[in-house]
C-alpha cells in the first residue's frame, strides 16, 4: 500500500467514524463536460465524501489518439472541481481495486449503465458484487448524458479532416451495429497459415554511452522479453476472430520457445512445426532497445544458413491435407528459405483463396520477390516493396498497382503507405483509399502482419473495400502502439474501438 493510499484510508476511516457516507464514481473522464459535472453533483447527493477514480492510460482502448489527456492531466483537472473530495488513479482495467480499497457506501454510475447487459465487458456486474460485498449499494443517476467520444470524433482534437471525412462517409453506409454483425461472420472461417515463425527478442536497457576503446554504443541491459512474430503473430491476431487456425512453419523446438508458444496460443490454434534439417534453430530476431525512448539501437538475427528442406515431401503432404480442411490460406513469406518454388506451387495449386504477404527485410533485400505466386486472391504489400518488385521508383503508385495485378493475375491488391494510409485496387482497376489511423507509433514491427490478418478476412467474405481498409488499418494502428508483437489484435479490442470511433 502506498503512502497516498494510507492517507486516503485514514481520511475515510475518520469520515465513517462520524457516520458520514463515502461515495465513489469511476471513469476515464478524458474530456470533462456538462454531463460529467451533473453526474458528480448527483453522486455527491448520495453522501458526504465524493471520491472519483480514473482509468490509467494503458487500460484505455477507445481508438487512436485516446486518451486525449494523459492520466496526470486528467487527475489535475478533476482536482479543481470543488465538489470532488478525492482523486484516485485505478490500477486495473476497472474500478474493482478502488472499490476494494475504499469500500464505498455508494458506487454511482450514469443512466447508460442502468441496463447491466449493455456493458459488453461485464465489469459493471463484478463491480456491483464487490460494492455489495462491503455493504454498499450501486446507484444510477438520471442526468443528461453527452458522449465524450462523439465530441472528440467530430472535432479536430484527434482526427484530421481526411480521417474525419472518411469516417463520416463510412457511417453513411454502415453503423456500428451493422459492422459488428459483419465481423461476427468471420467466426466460421477456418484458416491455414503457411510461413516462418519468428521469435522477436527485445533487450531493453540504458545507454551508458560510447565505448571508451571502440566506436560503438554500450547498453546496460536490464530486461529481456520474447514475443511471437512472423506467422505466429498472425495466428494470434486471427485466433479470436475465427473458428480455428492451423499454422505450418519451421521451428527448432527449443523448450523455452515451446513454453512461450503454449502460453500465447489460444486453444483453437493448431500447429505443424518441423525441423527442416538437423541442427535447425528457430529464426530469432534480436533488437537492442533504449528503454527510455524505445529507440532500437542495433539488431542481431539468427537465420537459417541452408536452403535445403529434408522434409519437403512431408510438408507438401501436410499442405495438401490442410488445404482441404480450410476456407482460406494466408501465406506470409518472409524470405528465410522456407517456401521453395515447389512448396509455393503446391500452395497455389487448385486454391483460389490465397492471401499473400511477401515481405522485404534486411536479410532478403534485393533477392526476395513474389514471382513464385500467380493467380492468388489477394496480395498485401507496402509501397517500397512494390517499387522494388517492379524496379520503378518514379511512376505513380496506381500505375504500378495495375501492372502487378495484370502480371500476377490477382483479384485484389492492397498497398500500405505508412502514415499516408492504404489503397485497394481490384482486378477491374477500381481504386479505394483509406487514411492512416496510427496517431501514436512506438514500434512498426508487426503492423503489416496485423493488417494482413484482418484484411484477408474481409477480402475472403468480399466485404465493402472501404470497410476492409478501415478495420485492417485500425488493426495496424493498434499494433504500432505496442512494442513488437507483445500484444495482439483481438475481436474484443477491435469491437470496442469501432464502437467508440463510430459514435
Amino acid at each position: 500500500m502506498t503512502l497516498n493510499e494510507k492517507k486516503i484510508l485514514n481520511k475515510i476511516k475518520k469520515y465513517k467514524m462520524s457516520n458520514k457516507r463515502i461515495v465513489l464514481c469511476h471513469g476515464v473522464f478524458d474530456l470533462v463536460h456538462l454531463g460529467h459535472i451533473e453526474h458528480f453533483k448527483s453522486a455527491k447527493n448520495f453522501g458526504d465524501y465524493l471520491i472519483v477514480s480514473i482509468t490509467q492510460d494503458k487500460f484505455i482502448k477507445k481508438g487512436p489518439g485516446r486518451p486525449l489527456f494523459n492520466e496526470f492531466q486528467r487527475m489535475e483537472f478533476l482536482k479543481n472541481i470543488k465538489m470532488i473530495d478525492q482523486i484516485i488513479l485505478s490500477k486495473s482495467d476497472s474500478s474493482l481495486d478502488v472499490i476494494n480499497l475504499v469500500k464505498p457506501d455508494f458506487y454511482v454510475k450514469g443512466p447508460d449503465y442502468r441496463n447491466n447487459f449493455k456493458d459488453k465487458t461485464k465489469k459493471i456486474i463484478l463491480e456491483k458484487k464487490a460494492v455489495e460485498k462491503f455493504g454498499g449499494k450501486i446507484k444510477f443517476t438520471n442526468d443528461i448524458t453527452f458522449s465524450s467520444s462523439n465530441i472528440l470524433n467530430t472535432s479536430n482534437f484527434i482526427f484530421n479532416d481526411q480521417q474525419r471525412n472518411f469516417i463520416n462517409n463510412l457511417k453513411k453506409k454502415f453503423d456500428y451495429n451493422k459492422i459488428e454483425k459483419i465481423i461476427k461472420k468471420f467466426k466460421e472461417l477456418r484458416i491455414l497459415i503457411i510461413g516462418e515463425l519468428i521469435i522477436d527478442k527485445y533487450c531493453f536497457g540504458d545507454v551508458i554511452g560510447k565505448s571508451g576503446k571502440e566506436p560503438h554504443l554500450v547498453l546496460n541491459e536490464s530486461l529481456v522479453e520474447h514475443y511471437l512474430g512472423g506467422s505466429a503473430a498472425i495466428a494470434r491476431h486471427l485466433s479470436s476472430f475465427v473458428k480455428d487456425v492451423t499454422i505450418i512453419s519451421p521451428f527448432g523446438k527449443e523448450k523455452f520457445y515451446e513454453t512461450i508458444i503454449k502460453k500465447k496460443f489460444d486453444k483453437n490454434v493448431k500447429n505443424f512445426f518441423f525441423k527442416p534439417f538437423k541442427g535447425f534453430k528457430t529464426i530469432t530476431k534480436t533488437r537492442f532497445v533504449d528503454k527510455n525512448s524505445n529507440y532500437k539501437l542495433f539488431g542481431s538475427y539468427l537465420l537459417p544458413s541452408k536452403t535445403d528442406l529434408l522434409k519437403e515431401n512431408t510438408i507438401l503432404k501436410i499442405i495438401r491435407n490442410y488445404k482441404k480442411k480450410s476456407n482460406m490460406t494466408i501465406v506470409c513469406d518472409y524470405g528465410h528459405n522456407f517456401i521453395s518454388k515447389k512448396i509455393a506451387r503446391e500452395i497455389i495449386k487448385n486454391n483460389k483463396n490465397i492471401f499473400l504477404n511477401a515481405q522485404i527485410n534486411a536479410s532478403n533485400k534485393g533477392f526476395h520477390n513474389i514471382n513464385k505466386y500467380d493467380y492468388v486472391n489477394s496480395i498485401i504489400i507496402n509501397e517500397n516493396e512494390l517499387r522494388q518488385e517492379l524496379r520503378d521508383n518514379v511512376s505513380d503508385i496506381k500505375v504500378l498497382a495495375k501492372i502487378l495485378i495484370k502480371n500476377k493475375k490477382i483479384q485484389n491488391l492492397i498497398i500500405t503507405r505508412g502514415s499516408e494510409g492504404a489503397i485497394l485496387m481490384n482486378n477491374k482497376y477500381k481504386v479505394f483509399s483509406c487514411p492512416g489511423f496510427a496517431l501514436k507509433s512506438i514500434d512498426k514491427v508487426g503492423a503489416g502482419d496485423a493488417m494482413l490478418s484482418i484484411a484477408s478476412l474481409g477480402l475472403k467474405l468480399k466485404l465493402n473495400p472501404e470497410l476492409i481498409l478501415f478495420i485492417s488499418s485500425l488493426a495496424a494502428a493498434m499494433s504500432v502502439e505496442n512494442i513488437g508483437n507483445k500484444e495482439h489484435v483481438t475481436y474484443e479490442k477491435l469491437d470496442r474501438i469501432l464502437e467508440y470511433m463510430l459514435k
